[in-house]
């Protein structure tokens, strides 16, 4: 997927994707279910194919599990950190009418040493920002774990994948906390990226995002949330 893009729509009847503007600004116009996917490289699925990533998975899922129509917008870039994600939030300016949330966020704060201190500012504002977005209802809003780049080829690379892991692990650890604290569900991804080494199919061509496999796993577990939250009702 092309770096530039910021915003993908998508509209799903049934299990059947149907890609309608890839810079469009509007409001998802589906009827039944709305969903707003906010983050990085790892949501827009890069080096993946375009209905590869997972929340177009997701959706393509829900679809057929319900017969629904399910518009998606999605608000992500790679390269991003927490601050680019709330300024390009404050200048697309979605509606608040989500039935759905999910908030993956700060790989980018790590990889770019940005300080820590900075991820403990900006998450808990975007997290409050993705209630409001998801109607103001903490229940529709799920976040989603940084993944671990130190169990891919170019991780490898790097030559400090300890460091890597435990600073992620910190990421986490806060993010969770700060979704618990809020009452928000937190389905960690984290666990099935550090399978990268061991099975090579969870790694994209790049050699360092996950491949629409591993995007398939995080799927799965965030379908059990929304299944238990019961949030197509």
């Amino acid at each position: 997927m092309k770096k530039y893009v910021i915003i993908l729509m998508v509209l799903v009847v049934g299990c059947k994707t149907q890609q309608t503007s890839m810079e469009s600004t509007s409001a998802p116009t589906a009827e039944d279910f709305n969903y707003l996917a906010l983050g990085d490289s790892y949501t827009i699925g890069e080096s993946v194919c375009e209905s590869c990533n997972f929340p177009i998975q997701l959706i393509e899922d829900l679809a057929e599990d319900t017969n629904a129509k399910i518009g998606l917008q999605i608000i992500a870039k790679t390269g991003w950190t927490t601050a680019d994600l709330i300024q390009a939030i404050k200048e697309e300016q979605p509606a608040s009418t989500f039935d759905l949330v999910t908030l993956l966020i700060g790989v980018n704060n790590q990889y770019q040493g940005k300080d820590f201190s900075l991820y403990q500012e900006d998450f808990p504002a975007l997290l409050a920002k993705s209630i409001q977005l998801a109607k103001g209802d903490k229940s529709r809003v799920i976040v989603v774990s940084i993944p671990d780049y130190a169990y891919t080829p170019f991780g490898q690379k790097k030559g400090n994948t300890e460091e890597i892991s435990n600073e992620i692990d910190s990421y986490n650890a806060f993010a969770k906390k700060t979704a618990e604290i809020m009452g928000v569900s937190y389905v960690n991804v984290t666990n099935i990226t550090r399978e990268g080494l061991k099975n090579s199919l969870l790694v994209a061509s790049d050699d360092l995002h996950p491949s629409k496999e591993a995007y398939s796993s995080f799927v799965t577990q965030i379908l059990f949330e929304i299944r238990k939250k019961n949030l197509l009702k």
